[in-house]
């Protein structure tokens, strides 16, 4: 199964960006803070941004996000043809991240 990752900033300047998968639908979404986010270790701040592809059939297609920093909706134009694909053995960039208000199981 190919996979490709996209990006793009919010005008918060939050990093938007999202994992697709072969059809062009978004199987996770999340966003990074700018270097004055950063954790104490070094880390950008990243949180889950929920996402969806709009017309993800034609070679020109829509992602929209749910920025998590400002809350803006931000929609965003993407070329079939310039995605990045990932390597197959890759996990999620967005693996670990739990929504606010809900606790990971182990």
């Amino acid at each position: 199964m190919s996979r490709f990752l996209i990006s793009t900033p919010c005008e918060c300047q939050a990093s938007l960006s999202a994992t697709l998968d072969e059809h062009r639908h978004v199987t996770a979404g999340w966003a990074t803070r700018s270097p004055r986010g950063r954790s104490a270790a070094g880390e950008a701040d990243k949180e889950l941004a929920p996402a969806h592809s709009i017309n993800a059939h034609l070679d020109r297609f829509d992602v929209a996000w749910l920025c998590p920093y400002c809350g803006r909706n931000t929609l965003r134009t993407f070329d079939a043809g310039a995605m990045r694909r990932l390597p197959a053995a890759s996990a999620s960039p967005a693996a670990g991240l739990v929504p606010p208000g809900t606790t990971s199981s182990p």
